[in-house]
C-alpha cells in the first residue's frame, strides 16, 4: 500500500474568527475560481448562531463534518448532522444554530461571497484572543455591500417574519 503525504495546512493568512462565535479557513478562494464559488471550513461554538437574513446575491451549501446544525430556512427546519447536506436558495429568510456540542461545516457560496465576507470582517486567527470581539457595524457595512438583509436578531426564525405581516 502506498502511503500518501498529507496535503498542506491551510495557510496562515486564510483562517479568521468573527468574535467568539465562528472560525473560519478559505479553501477555495473567488480568486481561484473566477467568482464561480468559494468553499470554507466553518466552526461554530455550541449554541452559537446567525441573525435571521437572506442573500440576495448568492446561495449557501451546508454540508455537515461533526456536530449538529438546525438551519431554519424559508418554511423549512432541519437539524443536519455529520455527513447531510442541504442548500439555502438565494433570497430566502434563514438562519442557523449549532447544536449543544458545536458543528462543523463546509460552506460553499456560489458565487462565491461568504469567504470574502468573512475575511473582510473577521479578525485573522493567529492574531485572536479570548477577548476578540465581532465588529458588527463592519459586518453590517460588508452584508450590505454584497446584497444581503439582515431581517431580525439571533434566536428569530423565518416563521416570525409571517406572524409580524398578520
Amino acid at each position: 500500500m502506498t502511503d500518501f503525504p498529507s496535503p498542506p495546512p491551510v495557510p496562515q493568512d486564510c483562517k479568521f474568527v468573527l468574535g467568539q462565535h465562528l472560525q473560519l479557513s478559505v479553501l477555495t478562494s473567488a480568486e481561484e475560481t473566477d467568482g464561480r464559488h468559494d468553499l470554507s471550513d466553518v466552526t461554530l461554538p455550541g449554541g452559537s448562531g446567525t441573525p435571521l437574513h437572506l442573500h440576495t446575491g448568492y446561495e449557501e451549501r451546508l454540508w455537515i463534518v461533526s456536530g449538529s446544525l438546525t438551519v431554519w430556512s424559508g418554511p423549512d427546519t432541519f437539524t443536519l448532522r455529520s455527513g447531510d447536506f442541504y442548500t439555502i436558495p438565494m433570497n430566502t429568510p434563514h438562519t442557523i444554530k449549532a447544536g449543544t456540542e458545536g458543528a462543523r461545516a463546509l460552506h460553499i457560496s456560489t458565487p462565491a461571497r461568504f469567504a470574502e465576507l468573512i475575511r473582510r470582517t473577521g479578525t485573522p486567527a493567529h492574531l485572536a484572543t479570548s477577548e476578540t470581539d465581532w465588529d458588527m457595524g463592519l459586518f453590517q457595512s460588508v452584508t450590505e455591500e454584497f446584497g444581503d438583509i439582515i431581517l431580525g436578531p439571533p434566536g428569530a426564525i423565518p416563521a416570525d417574519l409571517e406572524r409580524a405581516a398578520e
